[in-house]
């Protein structure tokens, strides 16, 4: 392991942190983060697969095929565990987390939480980006006890910073259940004295408009600051005019526009380091730490 840790660069050591935070990535999404082309990435990747730093899979689909799924591999974990000073034991990586991951019936959702965070990641535009990005289990160690969003993210754009959970919503919940947390993001804002945004993301606008309908009273009620899009029109700009604020006569506008009509924002609390916390808690950097040369 010695030998191949000499062999690793900053990236690859970023890219393995990535993949113990958000459990699975594609080459695409991969791609996107971290290399100037799919080329490129594919090659390094299959080193590293050969090198079980990485393991990967390919689901089955109904037409094409799917792109590779890059998951930890077991010199990945290793790695991990000897960078963190930590026993390998304490990661919870298994020979079968891989297999674990692809049969799992959250993939698809795992997989759209994903690719909405590492689109708005790589859009990195003067003043633009997103400099923090928590997966559900670390949003889960840290506020689980009150919420359990499906991320936390923070957007800059234009000196503006937009601090929001995400919850996104592929239509397998009762709108009920959808409803029911916001008592709970009240009760977030109420404990802790911090107001993160809460976009809710849904897979078509039909299921959109139902939410909405179903949402908006108890928003306002409540005094959140929520706003909704799909994924008809998300696809490949998120940070775009897509995004509608959950109160009457709201029309879609984009991410930057929203941390304006929201001023009262606020980070949420717990996001800063304790003595609790050790090289795997904290936060992962959505980017690669340096641009490096093509591998």
């Amino acid at each position: 392991m010695a030998t191949l840790a000499r062999h690793l660069t900053p990236r690859d050591l970023w890219l393995v942190r990535m993949l113990y935070e958000h459990r699975v990535l594609t080459t695409h999404q991969i791609t996107r983060l971290a290399y100037t082309s799919l080329r490129s990435a594919q090659r390094r990747l299959r080193t590293l697969h050969g090198h079980a730093v990485l393991d990967s899979f390919r689901p089955l689909v109904q037409s094409g095929s799917a792109p590779e799924h890059y998951a930890l591999g077991p010199l990945g974990a290793a790695l991990l565990a000897a960078h963190a000073g930590l026993d390998p034991n304490t990661l919870g990586w298994r020979p079968t987390t891989t297999g674990r991951i692809a049969y799992s019936p959250s993939l698809g959702h795992d997989l759209g939480v994903n690719e909405l965070l590492t689109l708005l990641a790589a859009h990195t535009a003067p003043g633009t980006g997103l400099p923090l990005w928590l997966s559900e289990r670390s949003c889960a160690r840290r506020w689980g006890d009150i919420v359990r969003p499906d991320a936390y993210a923070h957007w800059q754009s234009d000196g503006r910073l937009l601090p929001f959970f995400l919850e996104y919503d592929t239509g397998s919940q009762p709108l009920a259940r959808v409803e029911a947390k916001l008592a709970a993001y009240a009760a977030f804002t109420g404990a802790t004295n911090t107001r993160p945004a809460l976009l809710l993301h849904t897979r078509t606008q039909s299921r959109n408009q139902a939410l909405r309908h179903r949402l908006a009273s108890a928003a306002r009620e409540l005094g959140l600051n929520v706003a909704t899009a799909s994924a008809d029109f998300t696809t490949t700009e998120p940070w775009g005019p897509w995004w509608a604020p959950l109160q009457p006569g709201a029309h879609r506008t984009t991410l930057e526009r929203l941390a304006a009509l929201w001023p009262g924002l606020t980070p949420a609390a717990g996001l800063e380091p304790t003595d609790a916390d050790t090289a795997l808690t904290l936060p992962v950097p959505p980017l690669p730490p340096e641009p490096e040369a093509t591998q």
